[in-house]
């Protein structure tokens, strides 16, 4: 560049929210490029407090998961020792891609769609591919939630309905007996399985939508339009409900449930550590794919959440406090479910024992003498009954061997479940047997719909975000927008509303939201260390912040997090190949579900769901990388331009799609860029935030 040109007078304000403009000092090259950076006000939307945010990333990491899948995890995995993988994973794994996800929203200002494209159009792919999982995982999410409104409906009636098995008439004998589907399995399983889900034998069987689970989801799409048509600025306020009611929940139960007759040994069975079970790589991957679930993380909404945060906002900080919390609410939650299920272990073992020794007194008549001098009660039956029994096993054997029963209170506690199992279920059976069960359960649902709405917010409002940052959505109206989006999920999750929904939900949850999540977040940790570079975004941290990632930070974004998520990718690929997916069939003749490997045709849908999560990301690298698209041809870019140009093609530029900003010669168009213009050479100018 020749000569001196005049430039506006650099101006020193560190507040961007006075709404003043900051130009950095010029910077010339070898080759007499010089580099201006400009930033341009964006009218986005802002969080009205950081207390909004912080609550927000609560109720989107601290969800349904931390209630049903973790102690279910640790149940499985070894009960204590499972913490050790966890904690592990969370230090090489969740906390690294928070501050990620964190910090490039944050330093971006858009959605993940956009964020993807203004690192490299050809990795936008990253974009599409969160927002298509974020739909697909709302779809089935908000059925969770469906069925938690039925449950809580149901809990203002009384007796519980879930706790007593309804009666059957039957007309020839003039006799009326419990429901036989009922007595085979349980209360809570009859009214899960045929009350709520009216479960079809098979998933190729639908059995029509169930019109009472389609109103139920209907008021659970309408509430969520309702919280999130105005953006944070309606969900921002929803959130002070959605994130700390629970935890008043679980400080209620936690009161309660520790002093529970049997709470101690449920607490015992989680907090002895089965060491042996380290040795499992399964567990390993268990724990890995739990943090990166609990906390959110490649959805998008963590992007999106960060978008609306100030400039100086201390994103290091946050993503710290919130795997400390999440940590602390799923090792919290656990104990208040083990205490629970503690309870109903030695609630179930006395019943047993009691049939037992009825059964005992059936038979004492015919027993010997010696035998029938022994007295069995609850309190010796441990001691007594292996005594007793092998002087009865021979007439067991032959005349009552259906009737006399094992009990044990750690084969009760050893009975694993998770999900929907554990929730509407076990726990369930649990609720019933506690004093006052009707404000118990009440409780409890309340809890996992504020979980589960927390949760549903953010992973809308990653798919929200996303389009509204596209053009052709920039000029709709959110409210419509989103009502728009919660219609179609409405329609299309009806399915979820027939006898086999709770199949399809399982299904999706399987192959729509884990794979494809796993995937996203492996190429975020690669786009950002190695094309976005791992210097620049520790400079734009250290810009944020003041403070510049330590080696810490640096290793485990560079190496550490991108190989533990590969190792995950493969060992689930591996794992998905040598164990043929299947589902649970409830079988309404034995009264409990068989595992029944999918049919051709759904296989060909669970393919499709996988293909969703991945197949945008390769697709957008090739197509733009062969110029067989537009780089801006889809997303609203208000945040970041870059243009390099000489002035033998500033007569191109018009023609570009980058038309927002452009040179133009003194004197022209004064109040858009003040006349910056270059004589001879190359000009760069940078725009951003």
């Amino acid at each position: 560049m020749e000569g001196k040109r005049h430039m506006p007078r650099p101006v020193n304000l560190e507040e961007a929210d006075d709404g003043v403009v900051e130009f950095t000092p010029l910077s010339q090259d070898e080759e007499g490029t010089v580099t201006i950076e400009v930033p341009v006000p964006e009218e986005r939307a802002a969080w009205g407090s950081k207390m909004q945010f912080m609550l927000s990333c609560i109720s989107l990491s601290v969800g349904l998961g931390n209630v049903w899948r973790f102690p279910y995890l640790v149940q499985q995995d070894g009960g204590g020792a499972f913490l050790i993988p966890y904690l592990i994973m969370m230090v090489l794994e969740g906390a690294p891609l928070f501050l990620l996800e964190l910090g490039i929203g944050q330093r971006l200002r858009q959605g993940s769609l956009g964020v993807w494209n203004l690192i490299s159009p050809w990795w936008g792919g990253l974009g599409v591919a969160s927002t298509i999982v974020s739909y697909l995982v709302g779809l089935y999410y908000n059925v969770i939630i469906a069925w938690c409104f039925y449950y809580l409906f149901n809990s203002f009636r009384s007796p519980l309905p879930f706790g007593v098995c309804p009666n059957e008439t039957i007309e020839h004998l003039n006799i009326t007996l419990p429901v036989e589907e009922c007595e085979l399995s349980s209360e809570t399983a009859y009214f899960w399985y045929r009350q709520t889900i009216d479960a079809s034998p098979s998933i190729s069987e639908t059995g029509g939508i169930k019109w009472w689970m389609a109103m139920c989801l209907t008021f659970s799409w309408l509430l969520v339009w309702l919280c999130i048509m105005k953006g944070i600025q309606s969900s921002g306020k929803v959130v002070y409900f959605t994130a700390i009611f629970p935890y008043c929940i679980l400080i209620i139960f936690f009161g309660r449930a520790v002093t529970l007759k049997g709470a101690g040994e449920g607490l015992k069975h989680m907090f002895t550590p089965d060491m042996s079970k380290l040795l499992n790589p399964t567990v390993w991957m268990d724990a890995a794919c739990q943090v990166f679930y609990s906390l959110g993380l490649a959805f998008g909404s963590l992007i999106a959440f960060a978008s609306y945060n100030p400039m100086k906002n201390n994103c290091k900080r946050d993503a710290v406090f919130m795997c400390i919390i999440t940590v602390f609410t799923a090792t919290f939650a656990t104990i208040d479910i083990f205490a629970v299920l503690g309870f109903k272990a030695v609630a179930n073992y006395e019943k047993c024992v009691e049939h037992n020794i009825l059964k005992l007194q059936s038979i004492n008549h015919i027993l010997e003498a010696r035998t029938t001098d022994v007295n069995v009660t609850i309190d010796n039956y441990e001691e007594v009954w292996p005594v007793i029994f092998p002087r009865i096993k021979e007439f067991y054997e032959n005349e009552t061997h259906k009737h006399i029963k094992t009990c044990s209170v750690a084969d009760e506690l050893n009975q694993a479940a998770e999900g929907t199992g554990l929730a509407f279920i076990v726990f369930t059976q649990a609720i019933v047997e506690l004093p006052g069960s009707n404000f118990w359960s009440v409780c409890f649902f309340m809890m996992l719909l504020a979980l589960g709405l927390g949760s549903q917010f953010g992973t809308m409002e990653g798919v929200i975000t996303n389009m509204f940052d596209m053009k052709v959505f920039a000029r709709v109206r959110k409210e419509i927008l989103t009502g728009c989006v919660c219609l179609s999920s409405l329609l299309f999750g009806l399915i979820f509303c027939t006898g086999a929904g709770e199949y399809w939900v399982g299904m999706f949850d399987t192959f729509a939201g884990s794979m494809g999540l796993i995937t996203i977040a492996f190429f975020e940790t690669i786009v950002i260390s190695y094309v976005y570079g791992h210097k620049k975004f520790s400079d734009d941290i250290e810009r944020m912040i003041g403070e510049r990632p330590g080696i810490y930070w640096q290793a485990t974004w560079r190496v550490i997090s991108p190989l533990t998520i590969f190792s995950i990718v493969v060992a689930s690929v591996y794992y998905r190949i040598t164990h043929p997916p299947d589902y649970p069939a409830w079988k309404m003749e034995e009264g409990f579900a068989i595992k029944e490997p999918y049919p051709g045709w759904a296989m060909f849908v669970c393919m499709l769901l996988l293909l969703g999560g991945f197949l945008p990301i390769p697709i957008v690298y090739f197509m733009r990388r062969c110029q067989c698209i537009r780089f801006d041809t889809d997303i609203h870019q208000a945040s970041i331009k870059r243009v390099e140009t000489t002035i033998s093609t500033q007569g191109m530029i018009k023609g570009e799609e980058l038309e927002e900003y452009h040179d133009s010669p003194a004197g022209e168009d004064d109040d858009d860029d003040g006349g910056l213009t270059v004589q001879g050479g190359k000009f760069r100018m940078e725009v951003i935030d």
